[in-house]
């Protein structure tokens, strides 16, 4: 009993330090400065459907979340969790992803690997996760190209996790070689 105690209340640590670390991560690119370019928020086409994760992406559709977007810049809505969420491509298949600036690398869930032709079980371990529920083995994948509304960013490192997350994750292995990630209130501006 004690020992399940124990077990419970290391879990619960470690799930608060990641949510630390990912609130730092956050706080840190919300105070720089965005550009103050109004925008008009955006519906989401894709409202009501199952398979909001993962679709193939339709000529000339828009980003859910990405209200507006000039050359070389795509701004995105903060969504009602106050969480921002990207519309992105990935092996020319649409994954809706959580944009966490915490994440060392993108993240994919099995079922988004898998659905962008990535044949999980053939590849390497390369690590774990630290999660709450214990470590989880990290499967590491080299993406040839990750996009969001035109910004593109070739040979990304990712891994796919084999766990429950929910939702794969936006993270450095493809924000950090963009030129700038501003938040300034609601609006998350990609450049």
């Amino acid at each position: 009993m004690i020992c399940d105690k124990r077990a419970m209340l290391g879990r619960f640590v470690t799930l608060a330090a990641m949510i630390a670390v990912g609130s730092v991560g956050v706080a840190s690119i919300a105070s720089r400065k965005a550009d103050d370019t109004p925008i008009a928020p955006a519906a989401d086409p894709y409202a009501g459907e199952s398979n909001w994760t993962t679709r193939k992406r339709e000529a000339g559709a828009a980003s859910a979340g990405t209200p507006t977007s000039r050359p070389g810049a795509v701004q995105i809505r903060r969504a009602s969790d106050s969480h921002f969420y990207a519309e992105t491509e990935v092996q020319g298949r649409r994954i809706r992803m959580l944009v966490d600036s915490g994440a060392s690398m993108v993240a994919l869930t099995r079922s988004d690997a898998e659905a962008i032709g990535i044949d999980v079980d053939s590849l390497p371990v390369g690590g774990t996760a630290q999660t709450a529920g214990g470590p989880i083995p990290m499967r590491m994948v080299m993406l040839d190209s990750v996009s969001v509304d035109g910004i593109e960013v070739r040979r990304v490192e990712a891994a796919v996790i084999d766990a429950d997350m929910g939702i794969s994750l936006l993270g450095q292995s493809f924000l950090a070689k963009l030129d700038a990630v501003n938040v300034e209130g609601d609006v998350m501006t990609l450049r």
